[in-house]
């Protein structure tokens, strides 16, 4: 049996797609292991899918005087050597990393064993662990045209983002149910993204009294920023995370307020959901989700709010706007070409793959 390793994690974005990827490699014969950090949120979200975990010592390389600065190269040697016992004993087919601090260590143990790599890019540039691996990596996917551009001509391939299929199959009344909604008012869903977004959380519950006039609203608001106050608020349900229901809530859902992390806009886009995006500002971040809601603005998918204008009114009046012009967005979106992301990702792991 053909073996391949996935890594990747840090945030929901750096595992999911390799959760997508799942059902096609074991079609294609594949024995699967995942390698990720000792305790981080891709060994709780890989614990649902019966796979060999191994966990490996991993380091957050920043930008900013930080005194962990000083010992977390350290614990990337260690994640090095720990990662490349593993595969030198293992020796799988190939590496697909996903991304995330955790991958580098495994992306250069294992190219330092021969092991061919494949690592995926979701945002328009590539983040400073990718830019690690990129050297070490045969093929390098990426999702937007503009992306190409900074990778490698020979590695750099258009595949798009594994989107998990039964995140389409959702059932609406379901979603209804769960949160004890009316099918007869709209839902707006507010994402904040797997770590939460604090002020997303509060920009949405302080227009809450006047969004639950014309709306019903569910956010998923991250760990610990569930507001015990607002429990019992007609029309509004919150959530920490959402994981197999979430494909009912999308089904539920007539427009979507996320961040604009690459891998939730794509599942916008698959699922044809309407969407106001409010990307982490520059200040925050690397101003990669600026770069993302650009382009899906610029597309006709999505309609953009920086976080620093972000008003209660500004973003009744959006809401509103997207509401009534929701066909538009869903048009352009349906005109869109989305691309068979999974099938090409398997189609070069199959081709970099060792015999």
């Amino acid at each position: 049996m053909k073996k391949i390793v996935l890594t990747g994690g840090g945030s929901a974005g750096h595992v999911t797609p390799n959760i997508a990827l799942l059902p096609s490699l074991k079609d294609a014969g594949y024995e699967i292991t995942y390698m990720g950090s000792y305790d981080g949120m891709e060994k709780r979200l890989i614990s649902d899918f019966d796979l060999p975990y191994v966990g490996i010592s991993t380091g957050k390389f920043r930008r900013y005087l930080d005194l962990k600065n000083f010992t977390d190269p350290f614990r990337v040697i260690k994640g090095f050597s720990e990662a490349r016992k593993f595969l030198k004993s293992y020796r799988p087919n190939v590496v697909f990393s996903k991304g995330g601090f955790v991958s580098v260590p495994v992306v250069r143990a294992a190219a330092s064993l021969d092991i061919p790599c494949i690592i995926h890019e979701s945002d328009m540039t590539p983040g400073l662990a990718n830019r690690m691996c990129i050297s070490a990596a045969r093929k390098v996917c990426c999702n937007f045209p503009e992306t190409i551009q900074n990778l490698p001509g020979e590695k750099a391939v258009l595949t798009g983002s594994p989107i998990r299929a039964e995140l389409a199959q959702g059932n609406k009344l379901a979603g209804l149910d769960m949160c004890g909604f009316s099918a007869n008012k709209p839902v707006i869903m507010v994402i904040g993204g797997s770590l939460g977004a604090a002020n997303v959380n509060k920009a949405i519950r302080s227009a809450l009294p006047r969004l639950l006039t014309d709306f019903q609203v569910v956010h998923i608001c991250g760990k610990d920023k569930i507001d015990n106050l607002l429990l019992n608020t007609a029309g509004y349900k919150q959530f920490e995370y959402v994981k197999a229901e979430l494909k009912d809530l999308f089904a539920m859902a007539d427009l979507v307020i996320s961040r604009a992390g690459a891998n939730a806009i794509c599942e916008l886009l698959a699922l044809k959901k309407p969407n106001i995006l409010i990307p982490l500002p520059a200040s925050s971040s690397r101003g990669d989700q600026l770069l993302n809601a650009k382009s899906f603005e610029a597309q006709g998918f999505s309609i953009v709010i920086n976080e620093d204008d972000l008003t209660t009114d500004l973003l009744l009046d959006k809401v509103h706007e997207l509401y009534f012009s929701r066909q538009t967005f869903r048009n352009a979106m349906n005109d869109s070409g989305q691309m068979d992301s999974i099938r090409t990702i398997l189609r070069l792991i199959e081709e970099v793959a060792l015999p």
